[in-house]
């Protein structure tokens, strides 16, 4: 179970980009992290950030936010695209049809 060492820490962390979601078929493979995939948690991957780090995803469109934790490594291709997010985490924020979407991801703190 992961707990929050610093819950609601603002660290000065910001970045803008694109995010999206993984597809269905990365449902259990392992991340870099070592833990399965699961599209029911709210897990990301980040290119740069250290695993187990607690970041707030905004939808700059809406406003709508989700809290996810860094667990694997991506995105890949578009270097606009800063975050991938499972799907539920995604329609916390975005209709999954939405597809790509403009966010801000800030890192709040991390986990043990």
């Amino acid at each position: 179970m992961f707990r929050l060492t610093h819950p609601g820490v603002y660290t000065g962390n910001i970045q803008y980009g694109k995010a999206t979601f993984y597809a269905d078929f990365f449902q259990n493979d392992g991340t870099a992290s070592g833990e399965s995939f699961d599209q029911g948690k709210l897990t990301a991957a980040h290119p740069t950030l250290p695993f187990g780090t607690w970041v707030r995803v905004t939808n700059l469109k809406s406003g709508a936010t989700v809290e996810v934790i860094i667990n694997d490594r991506g995105p890949y291709g578009d270097p606009e695209r800063i975050i991938d997010l499972s799907k539920s985490a995604f329609e916390k924020i975005a209709k999954l049809s939405t597809g790509v979407i403009r966010v801000e991801v800030e890192v709040m703190g991390s986990i043990e």
